[in-house]
């Protein structure tokens, strides 16, 4: 007979606060252009409120399903995804925003499927990594497979477009080998042979090229390219120490793009102030401790690999999120988990927390 510990508290209050605060964002960010647009103030936060109510039952059910049954959906359900990649550039499926195709209309629902392929790679890696064992260190058995398989999601990524994703993939799944005892001297070449192939597909499409020149350069051309970045920062400027009030902001008037998205962060900073965007940070960051305080003492390797992996998985998409507002990074088309406005993204990170609870609880049975 198993015993099993209560859920861990401090990883299920740090998710349900962060979501909570996003709800709350969600509505403010967007009201006034919700009911611009649509004639309803509560457009985006009836929606969100259901992902929300969705992703908390799945998170519930992930809790209380064993984790190593995971090992057995790990190769179908990265498949599944890749096929649901491939539905984008299939007329009829694919819904195209913005000039890029990273939405997959199924019946009833749309998806985004490269959030989808975030955990599925990192559940094929976990499961994978510790099948291989000892076999990571070789270069045929262990790490060129795993390079065929980042090559194509990096391939399917790029074409949509979607560099964001492609960049946040590539840096969980090399983290997970290094991880995982694969070594250097084949990781190494493999980054510095792919910066050519990065800096090509920067530099020669022009609105990327545009967007890497206004990061460096924002007042170059303030009310082109570098418009996001200069709102967002003028959001955080307005917004001072204390904030100027939930509600209040003047941004997220039709000034800062994307204001319930991409740069929600940037309507708590006006909002809520440096203390408010301190507190959010703050959160991600016990968020992502906790994880890898759970990957630390599990003792199962694949139970191991995965809470690490989910980890940061949600500790790598938030900290570039957070860089893209504050100007430290490029602007990338990123949400902030658990914050942004968006069902896959919201869901996903939800089933997510949701395995690594059990993870956490695993760590505290007796027979």
């Amino acid at each position: 007979m198993t015993f099993r510990r209560d859920v861990d508290t401090s990883l299920l209050l740090l998710t349900v606060t962060l979501t909570c605060i996003g709800v709350v964002m969600v509505y403010s960010s967007s009201a006034i252009m919700a009911a611009e647009r649509f004639n309803d103030g509560f457009y985006f936060l009836k929606r969100q409120l259901l992902y929300t109510l969705v992703g908390f039952v799945l998170m519930a059910v992930a809790t209380y399903f064993n984790y190593k049954n995971w090992r057995k959906l790990a190769v179908i359900s990265l498949l599944g995804s890749i096929v649901l990649l491939a539905l984008l550039f299939i007329p009829g499926f694919g819904v195209r925003v913005g000039g890029a195709m990273r939405w997959l209309r199924l019946p009833g629902l749309t998806v985004q499927p490269a959030e989808l392929v975030k955990l599925t790679l990192v559940l094929y890696l976990a499961h994978s990594l510790t099948r291989k064992k000892e076999k990571v260190r070789s270069f045929l058995k262990g790490y060129f497979p795993y390079m065929l398989v980042l090559g194509l999601l990096l391939g399917m990524l790029v074409k949509q477009p979607d560099m964001g994703s492609a960049m946040i993939i590539a840096g969980v799944a090399l983290s997970m080998l290094i991880v995982a005892g694969v070594r250097w001297r084949y990781i190494l070449p493999t980054i510095l042979m792919t910066l050519p192939v990065v800096y090509f597909l920067i530099m020669q499409v022009d609105y990327r090229r545009r967007r890497i020149m206004a990061f460096l350069d924002p007042w170059d051309d303030p009310f082109d390219t570098g418009f996001q970045i200069i709102q967002s920062l003028v959001a955080f400027g307005k917004g001072g120490v204390l904030g100027q009030g939930l509600g209040i902001g003047e941004q997220k008037l039709f000034y800062l793009p994307e204001a319930h998205t991409d740069f929600i962060f940037s309507v708590i900073g006006e909002e809520l102030g440096l203390v408010g965007a301190l507190i959010v940070a703050a959160l991600f960051l016990l968020l992502v401790l906790c994880g890898i305080r759970i990957a630390l003492q599990c003792q199962d390797p694949f139970g191991r690999n995965l809470a690490f992996g989910i980890s940061l998985l949600l500790g790598l998409e938030a900290f570039v999120n957070l860089a893209v507002c504050l100007g430290l990074l490029p602007t990338k088309g990123l949400a902030l988990p658990f914050v942004s406005y968006g069902g896959t993204s919201l869901v996903v990170s939800l089933i997510a927390v949701g395995i690594l609870l059990n993870i956490s609880n695993s760590l505290g049975s007796v027979k």
